[in-house]
């Protein structure tokens, strides 16, 4: 649907961001924490034997409860740097718990988890979205109900699509959500103005329509720029890029609304396809997947990226002083995708906590002490590092005083107001990310638009029980 977070704007202007293609995480931290009798009224009351007492009510040396959290390379929680300084925080209030730290990336970090499971050593804790906690590890049936958590009264700011994106088919929450972020597009300010492109963009609000795209598209091409833009299909990093592009330009839909079924196989989505594998300076990559985008634009190859966000746009390059720029030091200028009505649907991305059920209760509710603790009460510092927007609507203070304040009120104020349906938890998600890439590579090397689309839509669909 249009408008995802319609109230979002409003709520949040006051704000002052996951890469794309995901990055290279590796290796393991640890640090101690546990519950105390600091400990909020809520978390007392479904606390975990950690979090008690040993006698009956007077303060007692607690028993140590020992947790295994993997976290996928959720912005800055995919660096020890970060995540480190949040476990010595939850160290000082709760002394107890250890939890140890897995670092996952996108490239191998489903094999892992999965290879875990198989072999009855998931983690106690995991970080990621709800295609992967809710509609993937959640629909088999191993996850931790969390609706104890959403009935607290921390929990009443979360704005409700967040909400209803972490809750299953089967009325379970498998997630707790920290932080969220609209994922759009960029441009290369420069080549566009050497292309005398920059006529076909509305810097005011950052949107341009589907015909001035491909005119500024044609003129860059025109001007001697030949790789303007990749349709990057080596795999699903950065994904939500390739789908957006296409459903936007002709408002075309990815699944129903109901999220039961995969709706690809449409007038709009075939004539984006087709205009787009025709369009000159336009190539449809094999080679490359999402993060590897990212790269060519910043050492200026292509003059846009499909795969952008704020945390991208806030990243520093090497050997430069500040975002917001290329290798070269050309300026990027962060954009909403091209629309033929004038109303943009950004892919969003949610990212949050879930338990995996090792049918160990006190682990179970040490890990609830560490997501109250990340998620509600240092949940400032928690989103912060992850460098995207809390998903508390109450949380308006997390960018206030920073150096990106600026630009993520700008994010704030013409990105997140956009963001679209979050379908990512349509059944056969995994299988459907694979059939769509394996799609595009097709296209890539001149099959027919029709005929893939809807072998795409076949396998997507069988996949998801259809």
């Amino acid at each position: 649907m249009k408008k995802f977070l319609a109230m979002f704007l409003a709520s949040v202007m006051a704000l002052s961001l996951v890469a794309c293609g995901g990055s290279s995480g590796g290796g393991s931290s640890t640090a101690a924490s546990s519950a105390s009798a600091e400990a909020s009224t809520a978390a007392a009351e479904a606390s975990t034997p950690a979090a008690e007492t040993t006698d009956g009510g007077d303060e007692g040396t607690a028993e140590p409860v020992s947790l295994t959290f993997w976290t996928y390379p959720v912005g800055g929680w995919g660096s020890s740097d970060n995540v480190d300084a949040l476990l010595a925080s939850f160290n000082e209030q709760y002394p107890d718990i250890t939890v140890t730290v897995e670092y996952l990336d996108y490239q191998s970090g489903d094999d892992q988890v999965n290879t875990a499971i198989e072999g009855g050593q998931a983690p106690d804790l995991i970080m990621e979205g709800p295609e992967r906690l809710v509609a993937n590890w959640g629909a088999r049936g191993l996850m931790v109900d969390l609706s104890d958590l959403f009935a607290e009264p921390e929990a009443s700011d979360l704005y409700a699509n967040v909400v209803s994106a972490c809750l299953s088919p089967d009325g379970a929450y498998y997630e707790y959500p920290l932080c969220m972020v609209a994922h759009c597009m960029a441009i290369n300010k420069n080549i566009f103005e050497a292309a005398d492109a920059l006529q076909y963009v509305n810097l005011d609000n950052h949107t341009w329509t589907t015909e001035d795209f491909f005119k500024a598209v044609q003129a860059i091409y025109d001007s001697g720029h030949q790789n303007v833009a990749a349709i990057y299909c080596a795999g699903q990093g950065g994904d939500q890029g390739t789908r957006a592009i296409i459903n936007n330009l002709y408002s075309g839909k990815f699944t129903n609304p109901e999220h039961t079924a995969y709706a690809i196989n449409s007038p709009e989505n075939i004539q984006a396809l087709e205009e787009l594998s025709a369009q000159d300076g336009i190539n449809f990559d094999a080679s490359i997947v999402g993060g590897d985008e990212i790269a060519l634009l910043r050492n200026n190859t292509l003059a846009m990226a499909f795969c952008w966000n704020a945390a991208q746009h806030t990243t520093v390059p090497e050997g430069l002083d500040t975002y917001g720029f290329t290798d070269q030091g050309d300026e990027i200028i962060p954009m909403n995708f091209p629309t033929d009505d004038g109303v943009v649907e950004l892919c969003g991305g949610i990212w949050g906590f879930g338990i995996f059920d090792n049918g160990d209760q006190a682990k179970i509710d040490a890990a609830k002490t560490f997501i109250r603790y990340m998620a509600n009460e240092n949940v400032k510092e928690a989103v912060l590092a992850s460098g995207f927007f809390p998903a508390h609507s109450g949380a308006t203070d997390v960018f206030a005083g920073t150096e990106t304040a600026d630009v993520m009120s700008m994010f704030t104020k013409d990105f997140m107001p956009n963001l679209g349906d979050y379908y990512q938890v349509v059944p056969g998600w995994a299988e459907a990310r694979t059939a769509w890439w394996n799609m595009l590579q097709r296209i890539g090397t001149g099959g027919d638009v029709t005929a893939e689309v809807e072998q795409f839509e076949t396998e997507a669909n069988t996949a998801a029980g259809q």
